[in-house]
């Protein structure tokens, strides 16, 4: 079934985000549905589900409900798909509205690992004393914890194909230039090479730099359907496209799920539905809790061969004024790292022709990718200024 123009993005509501203290993620949850409802111009009483994501909050429940002040729903769901979960919860909420089981569809990320007295990377750090099995083996040789994989995932990369530190730094710094130009986002002051190369390794080959930020805050997205986001406040932004893909069969011996990863599946997927072609798409938001999956995500979608990704963003194609309009916002290593609604929030902003400083001129088609696990999860987002 297509769901091809059917459903729009109408309401995206955006709290303050990075290191912001004494707020609990319910607070972040109710505050951003708040603000995507009087985006959109809609009220608590037209909204007939909810789809929530669970991440490590506890808060992040089915009792979000009563707390966000939600009554008679239709469609309500706590989804986890790691960093897919965004792209996994509009194909949900779509396939609703499409089939009437619901009409307004609200989705909310919120959390808040920061706190005053712990550092950053605290926020998601592995209990050791809990690690059972074969993540207890691992742990006993330094492998707990997301970094590692990703870390591993980069250095086979550069082993295979001779990626090189500056090739995953040009993706830092074109991303540190598109933040610079975002009031919203944390990490606002230039970075040089010679910076990037200079900072400490958190797992080598990868630098602080090559790392996401934590953040407090929340964001929350409201969909409907085509005909009533015509009537809505907010320029609709179409849902064209849409794509899973979970490979599975991480620990066998005869995969590389770090070199091939589940993007290749989703993205034709979602391509296919939107009946476009990669070469029709005018801006990315790629899913970048690291540099390296950037990288290795732009080469499975297609934009350059497998192996030629150092290579392709060596030239800053992705930064302000290249070929390649990519994380437009500064994405999760310099704005703000809200999962899978990162690059979602950007995308929307961007399709609105709302960027201001940042705003890509051309903006009708835009990819939108999610990842979760360890390159394991995949989700890909096709979002357009037109039905079709």
């Amino acid at each position: 079934m297509s769901i091809k123009g059917k459903c729009a993005i109408v309401g995206l509501g955006m709290t303050a985000m990075g290191k912001i203290y004494g707020r609990s993620a319910s607070d972040f949850a109710v505050e951003a549905v708040e603000l995507a409802l009087q985006d959109a111009g809609l009220t608590k009483a037209d909204v007939d589900g909810l789809l929530i994501n669970a991440n490590l909050s506890r808060e992040m429940h089915l009792g979000l409900q009563s707390a966000l002040g939600l009554e008679n729903l239709r469609l309500l769901n706590v989804m986890n798909a790691y960093g897919a979960t965004a792209g996994t919860m509009i194909q949900y909420a779509t396939m609703a509205i499409i089939h009437g089981l619901a009409n307004v569809v609200v989705l909310v990320f919120a959390d808040a690992p920061l706190k005053p007295t712990r550092g950053a990377g605290a926020a998601y750090g592995a209990d050791l004393l809990s690690l059972r099995g074969m993540e207890g083996l691992q742990a006993a040789y330094g492998i707990f914890g997301p970094i590692p994989g990703y870390a591993l995932a980069a250095r086979r990369h550069m082993h295979l194909f001779g990626t090189t530190s500056e090739q995953l730094g040009a993706i830092a710094i074109a991303q540190r230039r598109w933040a610079q130009l975002n009031p919203a986002a944390q990490m606002r002051t230039p970075l040089t090479m010679e910076e990037y190369l200079a900072s400490r390794y958190v797992v080598e080959p990868l630098r602080l730099y090559d790392c996401c930020l934590v953040s407090n805050g929340g964001i929350a997205v409201v969909i409907t359907s085509a005909e009533r986001a015509r009537h809505l406040r907010q320029p609709p932004v179409y849902i064209l496209g849409l794509g899973q893909a979970a490979p599975g069969g991480d620990e066998r011996a005869d995969r590389e799920p770090g070199i091939y990863t589940g993007a290749r599946q989703s993205g034709e997927t979602a391509l296919h539905m939107a009946g476009i072609e990669l070469k029709d798409i005018d801006i990315c938001e790629i899913y970048d809790c690291y540099t390296y999956t950037v990288l290795v995500t732009l080469e499975d979608y297609g934009f350059c061969a497998k192996g030629e990704g150092g290579a392709f963003v060596a030239d800053g194609k992705l930064g302000p004024g290249g070929s390649l309009p990519t994380n437009t916002g500064g994405g999760q290593l310099s704005a703000y790292y809200m999962w899978g609604f990162t690059p979602l929030s950007e995308a929307i902003i961007q399709a609105r022709g709302q960027g201001g400083e940042r705003q890509v001129p051309k903006h009708d088609l835009i990819l939108v990718s999610g990842n979760g696990g360890i390159l394991q999860y995949h989700s890909t987002t096709i979002l357009g200024t037109q039905p079709g």
